[in-house]
């Protein structure tokens, strides 16, 4: 973290700081479904208000055409000030008068949540005359929203080029893992890639094969590999389309020297349901069948590539895990991973809202060395693009 401000460079003391947080969550009539987002921030918010600074919270939440009260952040206010176990205060706009005194009235310690920064449409557009409201109302930037970090918006990007810019500890802590992963990690390095589609993928896929020692396919997309290398996959998911796609990427991949792992056997269903599946070789995939998950063999090929790595990145599942049986190589590979990390063996990072809800379903999410809750963001580090949010961050 060298390359960046973090808090340890911060005078907090009586300032007004600026947090842009992503309480972006997940909510059911008025009620947050979903805490992690708001649980990963604690630790930033808490450090500043015990450091007597002024914390005001900067989110967007969900995807507003104008002012909406469905969309407030009043509600998602209330559960963090839940969470905190303090009081926290809430404007109901993020710029002007409103938020001005809303900022004046605070005293060291206090936390204020400014409303929904994407009621204004400068927003999203990075405007400069929105940005320079936003950056009159606090002294420093303190951005705690990697999962945001990949939108070049006014409160994620543009205040960093306003106010001395600082990384919060849940965005360095974001930064360490995936550094530890993809930038200087120990070798050698396995990616468990999965998911329906390699359309969505392929710049993940065509950067991982450049930097991991082995990429393992699974799902819908690994039906994509099977069929560009001649193997019919019946009536599966599969990008028909992109075969030449995927046979550059295995191009590329043995250019690179990047073991590909595909499944060497399958379970099969005639239909999306939990009707009969059977386990078949690859090689033996009825025309009328359809692939769901990997099978036992394809489970076994897996795990021993988990055995020989020192470090695992992890997106997306093995199969259609949302309906059992199809979750058993999700489960079982997911475990094993989990195994090699309590004893020390793994480092295991992983991204992705699919894949965080396959890793909670298989109950072993608490034993992975780091779970991002970014998804786009997630993705676009590892496809080794620039982030505009993180960018800013760095020590000039």
């Amino acid at each position: 973290m060298s390359q960046f401000r973090t808090l340890d460079h911060a005078d907090l003391n009586n300032k007004r700081v600026l947090v842009r947080v992503d309480l972006n969550v997940p909510t059911d009539n008025g009620k947050v479904t979903d805490l992690t987002r708001i649980e990963r921030v604690v630790p930033t918010i808490l450090e500043i208000s015990d450091k007597g600074g002024k914390a005001i919270l900067l989110s967007h939440f969900g995807r507003p055409k104008g002012r909406d009260p469905k969309e407030s952040l009043k509600p998602i206010a209330d559960a963090l000030a839940h969470v905190l176990k303090r009081t926290v205060a809430f404007a109901d706009d993020c710029v002007g008068d409103v938020a001005k005194s809303a900022i004046d009235a605070m005293k060291p310690g206090d936390i204020l949540v400014l409303e929904n920064t994407r009621f204004h449409k400068e927003e999203e557009k990075n405007d400069p005359a929105f940005v320079a409201k936003l950056a009159a109302l606090g002294d420093l930037y303190v951005s705690d929203a990697f999962s945001a970090s990949h939108r070049a918006h006014a409160s994620t990007e543009g205040l960093g080029h306003r106010l001395p810019a600082f990384a919060g500890r849940s965005m360095q802590a974001e930064l360490e893992a995936l550094s530890k992963a993809l930038l200087a990690p120990k070798k050698p390095v396995i990616a468990i890639i999965g998911g329906a589609k390699v359309s969505t993928k392929i710049d993940l896929l065509e950067n991982l094969v450049t930097k991991v020692d082995a990429l393992v396919i699974g799902g819908g997309m690994a039906n994509t590999f099977l069929h560009a290398q001649g193997i019919e996959v019946g009536k599966s998911l599969a990008e028909r389309d992109l075969a030449d796609t995927a046979r550059r990427i295995m191009d590329r991949a043995e250019a690179a020297k990047c073991a590909i792992i595909l499944p060497v056997d399958a379970i099969v269903a005639y239909h999306f349901e939990a009707a009969p599946s059977h386990a078949y070789g690859i090689d033996a995939i009825p025309t009328d069948g359809m692939i769901l998950d990997v099978g036992p063999l394809s489970i076994e090929r897996v795990n021993h590539a988990i055995d020989d790595a020192a470090t695992l990145v992890w997106n997306g599942p093995l199969g259609a895990f949302e309906l059992p049986p199809f979750d058993r190589g999700t489960v079982a590979a997911a475990r094993h991973a989990a195994e090699r990390t309590r004893a020390g063996k793994l480092v295991s990072i992983a991204g992705g809202g699919d894949t965080v809800a396959a890793l909670n379903h298989a109950q072993v999410a608490q034993d992975f060395t780091y779970i991002s809750t970014a998804g786009g963001a997630f993705l676009e580090f590892c496809e080794g693009k620039a982030l505009p949010g993180v960018e800013v961050l760095r020590s000039k």
